[in-house]
């Protein structure tokens, strides 16, 4: 793209950047506007509105009335709407990925594919509509008994930055099948592809069914106390987490946490060191600047292989190398904001005070166009211990800790030691010892001999402090719904 990415960018930024709900466009009661920033270059991009609690309980009353016309909507027809949507994002996927790159850092390519997958998820759950099914519970003569599933009401769901675009078009589609509003709480740092996605299909939906809310704390710990919302969902930190489930507890309402990891990729010494190192690089999702929940972000290698495969790790990691996000041949690009940025490179500090070993990077990218950025380079530390600072926190930054381990017992206690639980790869050539790991290590999603991918249907989540509920299958669609009993005495009249 290169200089004209410039103009791309600006024709192709949402022209609202108010609040979305009830079907219109509304300034804000009283939080004003704040500039949403490029991390590549410093720069602002355009004002955003920020909701306060006057927004929130506007947005729901409206929210409230649309779900009460939504629900009411044959499943169908509801599928029908839902594909129209997906093929809106598929049509304007392009520019969607664009607003992501120089929004949130990430790289252009790679937002490309979110807004694939975005659409993928949508087309999903709308096939799922018939699925909604009850029960017949057999009681005897002149009685008839069954369940059936209602949709909840008006469900918020708070994004993370990380995949703004992705999560707002994909995790709108599960409460939206299954007959429920739905308000969007986009990212502080990244809420312009949201509001350019409710400019894409306002005309689709009732009024209401839909709503974007961007802004910070005073609005998600509004949706997640509102008495009006009837589940509350999060993409987000740990601490977060616990925030939207101290807010929910007053209303006593259901929520749906996926929160952070400190994931472990284990190789066996029967693994193929080359096979291994390429797992490693793939599953710390440098791209995003390891900006990933479910990265692998602790190797623990095997006393055998450890070697071979560290060595392997500086060269394997050169096809990432930070540039200008929105430019087409970056592969990876920009942490999402300055303030992120310094907590990343502290933790690159402490690993070098604590005395582990830079196999690779270590440092920030400051050459040429990426001087006023927030750009680090791919980092590999080896030599790392239990006790030490990135051994045990989430980093959320381009930054992988090595370990080196010989006793299975001691291994697999080190790696279910922390308080999260969310992905884990384990690499054997042996399907029993694989197995047999896969078995014991606390984690919600695990790979056996494959890393990072996720594969719709198919249940993610975690365990532990990283979650509670699972998304992405069947069961995410059902989870937006209440199961009633009807029981029906055939002679009581």
């Amino acid at each position: 793209m290169g200089e004209s990415s410039r103009l791309d960018i600006e024709a192709s930024l949402p022209k609202h950047r108010d609040l979305y709900y009830g079907g219109r466009w509304h300034k804000p009661s009283a939080g004003g506007y704040e500039d949403t920033v490029n991390p590549a270059t410093g720069k602002a991009l355009a004002p955003v509105a920020v909701a306060t609690q006057a927004d929130v309980d506007a947005a729901v009353v409206a929210a409230d009335a649309g779900f009460r016309e939504w629900r009411d909507v044959a499943p169908l027809e509801r599928a029908r709407i839902l594909k129209e949507i997906a093929a809106r994002l598929r049509e304007h996927g392009d520019e969607l990925a664009l607003i992501d790159a120089a929004n949130c850092g990430n790289p252009y390519t790679e937002m490309r594919g979110d807004a694939g997958v975005a659409a993928a998820q949508m087309e999903f759950f709308a096939g799922l509509v018939t699925e909604m099914k009850g029960d017949t519970i057999p009681m005897g003569p002149e009685r008839v008994n069954m369940t059936t599933r209602e949709p909840m009401g008006v469900v918020a769901r708070i994004l993370a930055f990380n995949h703004p675009f992705m999560f707002c078009g994909g995790k709108m589609a599960a409460p939206l099948a299954a007959g429920n509003a739905v308000i969007i709480k986009p990212p502080v740092q990244a809420p312009l592809s949201a509001l350019r996605l409710a400019e894409i299909v306002e005309d689709l939906l009732p009024a209401g069914v839909f709503s974007v809310l961007p802004g910070g704390t005073e609005a998600g710990a509004g949706l997640a106390a509102h008495r009006d919302v009837a589940k509350v969902t999060l993409i987000g930190s740990v601490g977060a987490g616990r925030a939207v489930m101290h807010g929910a507890s007053d209303t006593i309402k259901p929520v749906l946490l996926e929160l952070g990891g400190k994931n472990a990729l284990i190789a066996y010494p029967d693994s193929d060191p080359d096979k291994v190192a390429d797992a490693i690089v793939a599953g710390m999702n440098f791209g995003w600047c390891g900006q990933s929940c479910g990265s692998t972000s602790r190797a623990f290698l095997h006393d055998e292989l450890h070697d071979a495969v560290v060595e392997r790790l500086a060269d394997k990691v050169k096809r990432f190398k930070p540039g200008i996000p929105t430019e087409e041949g970056t592969t990876m690009g920009s942490l999402v904001s300055r303030a992120h940025f310094d907590r990343v490179m502290g933790f690159i500090d402490s690993a070098k005070q604590e005395g582990a070993r830079v196999v690779a990077g270590g440092h920030a990218v400051t050459d040429g166009a990426l001087k006023d950025g927030c750009f680090i380079a791919p980092t590999i530390f080896a030599d790392v211990t239990p006790g030490m600072t990135i051994a045990r926190e989430e980093i959320f930054g381009p930054v992988l800790a090595v370990r080196r381990w010989s006793d299975e017992a001691e291994m697999l206690s080190e790696v279910n030691g922390l308080d999260v639980g969310l992905t884990c790869a384990i690499w054997s050539r042996d399907l029993s010892t694989a197995h047999r790991a896969a078995n014991r290590v606390e984690a919600g999603f695990v790979w056996i001999n494959e890393v990072g991918r996720h594969f719709l249907g198919a249940p993610f989540g975690g365990v532990k402090q990283s979650g509670i509920g699972r998304e992405e299958g069947i069961g995410e669609l059902m989870s937006f719904t209440h199961e009633k009993n009807i029981h029906i005495n055939l002679g009581g009249q």
